[in-house]
């Protein structure tokens, strides 16, 4: 293990809330230090057009502001470094993190914003048109399909609540679900049974997303009589559910059943004094990219606020 460093705010993860917080961290005099992690730029990185951003009245490609966020934060300072967090001790002050399983850092405050992954099916024709008319964020990407027709795979309450969003957009939905029930709240239920436009796909697995250029189609397969079908569809949607990357903090902070970092209500403080939690990696509802960038900012201004009352 090489020699440890020790800086006053250490930044894990990067993204709309990583960065913010590094902005905000910088001007407040922090010199922070932050960890990219393993997907720099985080899930917008592998989003094509972002409309819903303030600022961007064009629209912009999700890599293209990841960069713009990114630079706008060195450029106020902040040491935005590649390497991946492996380890984390927050049994003591200061708290002492290992990057790459080789380098130690400790630090006087900690500001997590390692985000979330969406759950895919893990199909091939999935990872080659994630972008081309295959997404994980109806309310993200819902905009490009007005007045087509498209599918959501899930049938939970984020497929009910995604495919009645998507149904004020779309001409045609069809929701597949691989049981014959939903699994989402009977509220839910009923929203997505009221709406016309929702053509329900019981007792279906998705086999194969058609398509060359964008999606054109998709390859559905019974789960009990295995015969296929297909549908001809613009769009397709999976909301099978996020995974929050919060697996190396488990031993020291407090997290809902799924793996959400609890914060205090109002702010970004964990059960750890001095370390602070934002973005996707503590938000289950929202997950947008200005939600997170906000949360990026509170994390800062909390932090900046606890090392002063800490005197340090």
């Amino acid at each position: 293990m090489s020699s440890a460093e020790h800086v006053k705010c250490l930044i894990i993860g990067s993204g709309p809330a990583g960065y913010t917080a590094a902005i905000y961290a910088s001007r407040a005099g922090l010199n922070p230090v932050l960890y990219e992690g393993m997907q720099p730029g985080g899930q917008l990185t592998i989003t094509t057009e972002v409309e819903n951003y303030p600022g961007y009245p064009d629209g912009a490609q999700g890599p293209a502001m990841m960069e713009d966020f990114r630079k706008q934060a060195v450029r106020m300072g902040a040491d935005c470094r590649y390497g991946m967090v492996t380890s984390v001790d927050f049994s003591g002050h200061p708290h002492k993190v290992v990057v790459d399983m080789e380098k130690e850092i400790s630090a006087d405050s900690i500001i997590i914003a390692t985000g979330a992954s969406a759950k895919w099916l893990g199909l091939p024709s999935e990872q080659r048109l994630n972008g081309f008319g295959v997404s994980a964020c109806a309310v993200c990407d819902g905009f490009f399909f007005r007045g087509q027709d498209v599918a959501i795979v899930g049938g939970g309450d984020t497929a009910a609540e995604e495919a009645t969003y998507l149904a004020k957009l779309c001409k045609k939905v069809y929701m597949i679900v691989r049981r014959d029930e939903l699994r989402a709240s009977k509220a839910m239920q009923d929203r997505v049974f009221r709406t016309e436009n929702i053509e329900m796909i019981w007792n279906h697995e998705t086999e194969e997303i058609l398509g060359e250029q964008g999606v054109s189609g998709v390859r559905l397969k019974h789960t009990i009589t295995g015969e296929t079908k297909t549908l001809d569809i613009q769009g397709f949607f999976v909301a099978i559910g996020h995974q929050p990357n919060t697996d190396i903090f488990k031993p020291y902070l407090e997290m809902d059943e799924t793996g959400y970092i609890k914060t205090t209500p109002g702010t970004t403080k964990t059960n750890v004094a001095g370390v602070f939690a934002s973005g996707d990696a503590q938000d289950k509802h929202y997950r947008q990219a200005v939600t997170a960038a906000g949360t990026g900012c509170m994390a800062a201004l909390d932090a900046e606020r606890w090392l002063g009352e800490q005197g340090l």
